[in-house]
């Protein structure tokens, strides 16, 4: 099966009032872990891929894993880039096989943002490439993205309107209270139901996005502490909160953070545990079995999204 847009995953779960789990990926082991769950599941994904992923890994790398995921797995794959600063790294990625872009231009002012995002959506659309944009400005850190608190915006439903209706993105990442990185909230957690509402009203069917989703799952943050770390008091975004999001127009959730909690904390205790293996294979087999794990946990009791290819 060849990549897939997100299109047609969106209708679906749009009607279906379930979201479309959007991963990143930075390596085979990542990626293993995520298409093997989803296989079981029988859930669409997106595999997503950040700037500092494709410096890391490298483009044509991950590509091919990706390629290699679809043969073996024949899920509908979408392959996506996370937070594109510019133009030139959105064409690139279109150019180099993605099928899906996002453009980020949150941090800029109103016009540039939907100007740029208007240039992108034409490149790609004449391609085949959907493209995915944003609005309001979420706290937090996630690779290169760093907004502070005091610079957060949420998301101005009507200005998202006009965003939409000038630009012809296909799909919109809004603000609504959720934050990037591992320390999303110093009280108690909250998302701005009644702004997602109102959005999702004035634009009926369109498929809306949440960035910085991860929840932080309790289990990963008490092992890396037990073996080496030191991350108390990481608070990320309450199941409950996600899953009755996607019943609001939510199409698409952002999970990261969880896949790098899982993963890390799979390898601290291994090799607290066997302080004697030297072999990547010994450690990085359970590591790919945790995030496996953690992304069933998350089609089933967060996304809705199991069982959901017909």
């Amino acid at each position: 099966m060849p990549l897939v847009t997100s299109k047609e995953m969106f209708e679906k779960a749009y009607a279906g009032k379930y979201a479309i789990g959007a991963f990143n990926v930075n390596n085979m082991e990542i990626i293993q872990g995520i298409v093997d769950a989803a296989k079981e599941e029988q859930s669409p994904i997106i595999l997503q891929v950040s700037a500092g992923a494709r410096k890391y890994a490298k483009h044509i790398y991950l590509v091919k894993l990706v390629e290699a995921a679809l043969e073996d797995s024949n899920l509908p794959i979408c392959l996506h880039l996370d937070h594109g600063e510019d133009f030139e790294i959105c064409k690139s990625c279109i150019d180099g096989g993605f099928s899906s872009v996002m453009f980020d231009g949150s941090k800029l002012p109103f016009e540039e943002n939907i100007a740029i995002t208007k240039r992108v959506v034409e490149y790609a659309h004449e391609r085949g490439v959907v493209v995915e944009a944003e609005l309001g400005r979420l706290a937090g850190i996630e690779d290169a993205v760093s907004v502070s608190e005091q610079d957060a915006i949420y998301t101005d439903p009507d200005q998202a309107v006009e965003f939409v209706e000038r630009t012809g993105v296909d799909s919109l990442a809004i603000a609504i209270g959720t934050s990037h990185g591992a320390y999303k909230f110093k009280g108690t957690p909250r998302l701005d139901y009644e702004r997602l509402d109102k959005i999702s009203s004035l634009l009926p069917g369109f498929p809306l996005v949440l960035h910085g989703a991860s929840t932080v799952l309790p289990e990963f943050v008490a092992l890396c502490n037990e073996f080496g770390g030191k991350i108390d008091g990481a608070q990320g975004v309450p199941e409950d909160m996600l899953r009755k999001a996607a019943l609001s127009g939510v199409c698409k959730i952002n999970i990261d953070t969880d896949l790098r909690l899982a993963m890390t904390a799979s390898i601290r205790k291994h090799l607290a545990q066997h302080p004697g293996d030297f072999d990547p294979r010994q450690y990085l087999k359970p590591a790919r079995e945790a995030i496996k794990n953690m992304v069933q946990h998350k089609i089933r009791n967060v996304l809705g999204s199991s069982n959901k290819l017909d």
